[in-house]
């Protein structure tokens, strides 16, 4: 077996020192480019509420929800004792999902705060996006994937509603004509 040498230019003294210093500067402004995209995710509920405030189209509720339009739907608005079908994603500030579900009915009053004040803006095809802070959502304490202190960002669309005394009359209408009736809804909230 033989060996063939190969001849090395030797290293201009300095380039490997400079070398490393391009790579950590590269990495570095990777970094930044990266949190810069996420929209800064190092920012606090109130930091990241009060720089979305001022963003077009973003209407800020005297209880402190914040709410965008994305398309605006028709006909009545929801109310409280209403329950909607709709499809929704909840992520986190940094993005991540906790819940998403495309086909649910929740009673507009069996949610958290700032998830039943947004719907009940909202009408039959409407898509909006929502952002609930912590004191509208689930507070200080941990709720399974969503950690305390936690602004949630909701997109919502409402496919349809109906009053929970229609539900309850088709019910007892279905029983009458000898089926055993739609199945009760449960109070259900996202993230559960």
């Amino acid at each position: 077996m033989s060996t063939t040498a190969v001849p090395l230019r030797p290293i201009a003294k300095g380039s490997l020192t400079r070398l490393w210093i391009g790579v950590a500067a590269v990495a570095l402004a990777a970094g930044g480019l990266a949190w810069a995209g996420q929209g800064g995710v190092a920012a606090t509920p109130v930091s990241f509420l009060a720089a979305n405030a001022g963003e077009a189209g973003v209407v800020t509720t005297p209880s402190g929800l914040q709410l965008k339009v994305i398309e605006e739907g028709s006909g009545p608005t929801l109310t409280a004792s209403d329950v909607a079908l709709i499809g929704y994603k909840g992520t986190l500030l940094d993005g991540t999902v906790f819940d998403e579900n495309p086909q649910a009915a929740m009673p507009v009053d069996g949610v958290v705060p700032g998830f039943s004040e947004g719907l009940q803006k909202m009408k039959k095809g409407g898509k909006y996006k929502l952002w609930i802070p912590p004191q509208l959502g689930y507070g200080a304490e941990d709720n399974g994937p969503i950690p305390g202190n936690s602004l949630l960002v909701f997109d919502i669309h409402v496919i349809d509603f109906k009053s929970k005394a229609e539900i309850m009359q088709m019910q007892q209408m279905m029983q009458h004509q000898g089926g055993a009736g739609a199945p009760p809804i449960p109070p259900q909230m996202p993230g559960q």
